[in-house]
């Protein structure tokens, strides 16, 4: 999966909540906003249905 970059401006409180969480689960900050993301996507069912490449069933 191809991955782009982007400027995110934050607040700054919400910034150091983020870090903590990140670092209470030993993810980057950048690792926790995509996992959050991914995992709002996925309750919405805003996610298009795709295999999951990572998956080896051999």
């Amino acid at each position: 999966m191809a991955k782009k970059a982007f400027a995110l401006r934050i607040d700054e409180k919400m910034l150091s909540a983020l870090q903590r969480w990140a670092d209470d689960e030993f993810r980057s900050i950048n690792g926790q906003i995509e996992y959050l993301l991914h995992d709002a996507l996925k309750k919405a069912g805003r996610l298009p249905a795709v295999a999951d490449e990572s998956r080896n069933d051999d």
